[in-house]
């Protein structure tokens, strides 16, 4: 397989005062459109609002940094679920779901989320393809005012301001007194697991800690079709060398530290050696074996599997 499996960092797609979307990139990162998978971060600065939009894949959500809420729609739901998510959680977005993710104004940090997902049935393999319901690119903006007023019950007027009200696009950033659904304890069960307080899957004394994300723990990753785990290694341990036996494909996102990371494909041949740190992303072919080594800051990782299991 003479694919290009060096680790990636993703590139700015649009942002502005209120925060930042990153992609990687099929054109940078090939092993994105062999596998389709999309990756993605969102980057919310204090008081930023990632506008509410749906996606065209599956994806899992994980939080790389901050505390903040998100509002979730599910298919045919009656009602949004507004959870507060922190550094850690990771949430299941199954196909349809409508999002939308907010930074508090007086927020001392940047709210930073990870998006990981299969895009087999998407627009673009290897890259997610958002749908915003509002703003100067949502989907309102393409229909006549006479069809926004029908849904709606609205005079021709009321509609063309209720579409062009939002000028910005993607994300904004909220000013003093605008006010968000508050995020409920009720609403959070079943939405999210904090993988930094879960309980652990294996625990190694001085050597790491592994927590694996399934259908008993977060019930909606059977929906979404991914497994994901949380893996974190101590100063110069090292994750044996391992493949996945369900032909899945394993993305690879480096929370923190840094460390080595070798590959090998068929026939016995090394396809990667290279030295890894927070912020890139690889992708390991089906059946390939991986194998890890931290360096003397630790190595800490998230990753997705194309299986639930």
């Amino acid at each position: 397989m003479a694919v290009d499996l060096t680790p990636r960092q993703p590139k700015k797609t649009y942002g502005g005062e209120g925060g930042a979307y990153y992609e990687w990139s099929p054109a940078d990162l090939p092993m994105l459109g062999v596998a389709s998978i999309g990756a993605a971060k969102l980057l919310l600065a204090a008081g930023g609002l990632s506008l509410p939009s749906y996606s065209d894949s599956a994806k899992v959500a994980y939080v790389l940094q901050g505390t903040g809420t998100c509002g979730i729609v599910l298919p045919e739901a009656t009602k949004e679920k507004v959870v507060g998510v922190k550094e850690g959680d990771a949430l299941a977005l199954p196909f349809g779901v409508v999002t939308w993710w907010h930074n508090a104004p007086d927020a001392t940090m940047e709210l930073i989320v990870l998006f990981l997902g299969d895009t087999s049935k998407g627009h673009k393999a290897g890259q997610f393809t958002n749908f915003q319901l509002t703003g100067a690119n949502g989907i309102f903006t393409g229909f006549s005012t006479e069809f926004v007023g029908r849904a709606w019950d609205l005079t021709q007027d009321d509609a063309a301001k209720l579409v062009s009200s939002q000028p910005a696009s993607g994300i904004v950033k909220l000013g003093a007194g605008q006010k968000l659904p508050a995020p409920s304890a009720e609403d959070r069960k079943g939405m999210a697991l904090n993988c930094l307080e879960a309980p652990l899957d294996v625990d190694i004394k001085n050597g790491g800690r592994v927590v694996v994300l399934n259908t008993q723990n977060l019930p909606l990753v059977k929906e979404v079709g991914l497994g994901a785990d949380l893996v974190r290694i101590d100063a110069h341990s090292m994750c044996s060398p391992g493949f996945s036996c369900d032909s899945a494909y394993q993305v690879t996102y480096i929370v923190r530290g840094s460390g080595r990371v070798q590959v090998v494909g068929t026939d016995g041949k090394r396809v990667l050696e290279t030295h890894v740190e927070g912020g890139y992303l690889f992708i390991v072919p089906r059946f390939f074996v991986v194998s890890k080594i931290a360096d003397a800051s630790g190595l800490e990782w998230f990753s997705i599997i194309t299986t639930p299991k």
